[in-house]
Formats: structure tokens, sequence, C-alpha cells
């Protein structure tokens, strides 16, 4: 979860929007409140803050302010106002700030403006995963040595969360980077150390499936006949 300031001086209105938007369904974690521009500053330079939610009109430093102070910084600023001012509009593109929401503000366009952020957030993430990644191992090979490794249990979900990323993100990362599926290449390993298990004679399918992360022994057969072209009996006995 990406973690959300929530920065108003109308005390029931932070509160609101804090207690009765689903952020979660978005990806994010209202984590505090501020009720002027100074305490925003005062907040984002001690904990870890992804993105502000701001109303442009506060005491001692307004939104414009905060915006000038973070424009260099990594958070993302929301602007909130009670009315549209072209000025401000002007302003907030300067500081980097894209997004501004009247209020009172509607759910449907919170969540298109935060699901966007998310998006934008994720894929920083990745860039910084594979900024950071060792020359040898770049994201998608992490992701691939993840899942030969854990092939029997391996699902997307447990992916995502070994390299902290979002899963349905992961999920199109992966897809675009290797132009196959993520549960394509998961059955594609499997097959694949099934193949080697069918070489020893003492093996049993229904041993196989099972470590190969099978429950049901005839989805097992059904799929690998489906991705060799033969039933492993079949394909036993051809080796």
């Amino acid at each position: 979860m990406y973690k959300l300031l929530i920065a108003d001086d109308e005390y029931e209105f932070r509160n609101g929007l804090t207690r009765f938007i689903p952020w979660n369904q978005f990806g994010f974690e209202a984590v505090r409140q501020a009720k002027d521009g100074q305490e925003v500053l005062d907040i984002v330079h001690s904990d870890e803050i992804d993105v502000i939610l701001c109303d442009i009109k506060m005491p001692l430093l307004s939104g414009i302010d905060v915006a000038r102070e973070l424009r260099h910084s990594p958070v993302k600023i929301v602007f909130l106002s009670g009315y549209r001012e072209f000025e401000y509009a002007q302003q907030a593109l300067v500081f980097g700030v894209k997004n501004y929401i009247l209020k009172p503000p509607k759910l449907q366009e919170l969540e298109d403006v935060f699901k966007t952020l998310k998006e934008e957030l994720d894929h920083k993430q990745v860039l910084a995963n594979e900024k950071e990644a060792l020359p040898v191992e770049t994201l998608i090979s992490k992701i691939k040595r993840y899942i030969e490794q854990n092939y029997r249990d391996a699902t997307l979900e447990r992916a995502a969360k070994f390299v902290h990323l979002n899963h349905h993100y992961l999920s199109k990362y992966f897809k675009q980077k290797t132009g196959e599926n993520f549960s394509d290449y998961v059955i594609r390993v499997k097959m694949e150390k099934a193949k080697e298990f069918l070489a020893d004679p003492n093996s049993k399918t229904y041993e196989i499936s099972e470590m190969v992360g099978y429950s049901c022994a005839k989805n097992f057969t059904r799929t690998f006949r489906k991705y060799a072209g033969k039933s492993p009996r079949e394909y036993r006995n051809l080796e």
C-alpha cells in the first residue's frame, strides 16, 4: 500500500475523507492528516509519504507553497479546491502537480485519479528495482528464478510479494517483457520438471503430479498432454 497524507484545514472534511473513502481499494492507506501547509511539510520530512491530497487554501502555507517546497521531492500531490481557478491551475502545473479535484470530490473521480497515480508509482518502483538489480539479474530474471525455485506452489501473488510489486502490474509487466503470460511460464516450468521426473522409471504419475504442485493427477495428465502432445506414460515410453 502506498502512504497517503490528507491535508485540509476543515477537520470534519479531512476526517471524512480519511474514514469513508475506500483508499485500500485504490492501493493506498491514509496514514496521516494535516491541518495546514506547515504541518504537511513537517510530516513529509519525518514520515514516509507517497501522495498528498491537499487543499489549495490552507493556513500558514497554501497548497501552492507546499508544492513549491516539494517540487524536487518524489512525493506526488493532488490538489483539492472549492472552486476552479485558472491561476491556481497554472501554478500547479509549474510545480508538477497534474491533478486538480473540485470539492466535494466525487468517488469516481478520486478512484480515477488515484488508480492512475498508483500505476505511475508502480512503474517507478519497477524502474528502481531494475536499476538496483545486479547486471546479471534483471527483475524478470529474478522473477523467473523465484518460479524455478518455488515451482510447486508458485503464484502470481507470491511472486509479486517477493519482488514488492502489485500483482496486477506484475502480470502486465511480465507479459510485456517476455511475451508470455505469467501463468503459462509457471506451467512450462512445472512441465519441464515433470519431464525430468519421468526419466525415473520408479516414479509414479500421481507422485510426479504432487511433486510439481498438482493435487489431482487427472489435471496434471491433462495439462502435460496439452503441453507435450503426449500423456506422461506415452512420454516416458518414448524416452
